[in-house]
């Protein structure tokens, strides 16, 4: 049986996990080593079991457990090279954890399959990931200012995805951030809005999609209920009935999510 659950999930801290009866992969470690081994023993995986953390991008909302996690387990991280540099200075790894990999190239961890895809995000070279597990796909798009085709083709056919609905445009544009601040979450390469995640999601619900979560909602420019009720909305009028054509949930920040 899948696993598939955001640990955590909001602009101050991603860790999501996927688990089959043999692998155990984390992506991102963004909150501290304990928070992640308190959630990962409520969700019945032992720290030392997991195989893997891959790495989006060298943001710390996606990094900052993951010295203490690789020291004290001697877990693999797995980034591409661009963001490995940027993991090696800030993260300090262990001598022998660092795996490189490539975008658009497919490797292996035990039973699963994974290719990561690029996202345009304002980091050395933030990328999404595909993971085949029982043969199904899932995906993770947290970071991304736009949406691109290949990030669509990437995440078509997906069984189950966690995507970015990072604000309300209102909310952030009428807001206390300073105006470049508000300039870089809006570009193409910052974070994804609630209505144009919720296009995402109808178009993932088109191809085939049957489990949505929203996830790294900003802690002062969105709320949950907006979030869902973007997407929401925009499936509805698509004409898929939330909740038995296509389960929509919204990612909480600090509290365990069964995609």
């Amino acid at each position: 049986m899948i696993k598939f659950i955001t640990l955590y999930s909001s602009s101050s801290g991603n860790c999501t996990l996927l688990s089959d009866s043999d692998t155990n992969i984390l992506i991102d470690a963004g909150v501290s080593a304990s928070k992640i081994c308190d959630s990962l023993h409520k969700v019945g995986v032992d720290p030392c079991e997991i195989d893997a953390v891959l790495v989006t991008h060298e943001h710390s909302d996606h990094i900052a457990g993951l010295r203490v996690l690789c020291k004290k387990y001697h877990t693999a991280v797995y980034a591409n090279s661009a963001t490995m540099e940027h993991i090696i200075c800030a993260a300090s790894l262990p001598s022998g954890c660092a795996r490189i990999i490539s975008a658009g190239t497919p490797f292996a961890i035990r039973s699963m399959q994974i290719k990561a895809f690029a996202t345009p995000h304002d980091s050395a070279a933030s990328v999404g990931y595909i993971i085949e597990a029982e043969g199904k796909k899932y995906g993770i798009a947290t970071d991304t200012g736009t949406i691109t085709k290949s990030m669509l083709s990437s995440l078509a056919l997906c069984e189950a995805v966690l995507i970015e609905s990072n604000h309300d445009e209102q909310m952030l544009r009428s807001g206390p951030y300073p105006y470049p601040l508000k300039k870089r979450i809006l570009s193409d390469s910052g974070h994804l809005s609630n209505d144009k995640c919720a296009w995402l999601a109808t178009q993932l619900a088109i191809w085939g999609t049957k489990r949505i979560a929203l996830g790294h909602l900003s802690e002062h420019n969105n709320t949950e209920s907006k979030a869902y009720e973007a997407a929401s909305r925009m499936l509805s009028d698509n004409n898929f009935t939330v909740g038995s054509d296509v389960i929509l949930k919204v990612a909480p920040k600090d509290e365990i999510c069964i995609i």
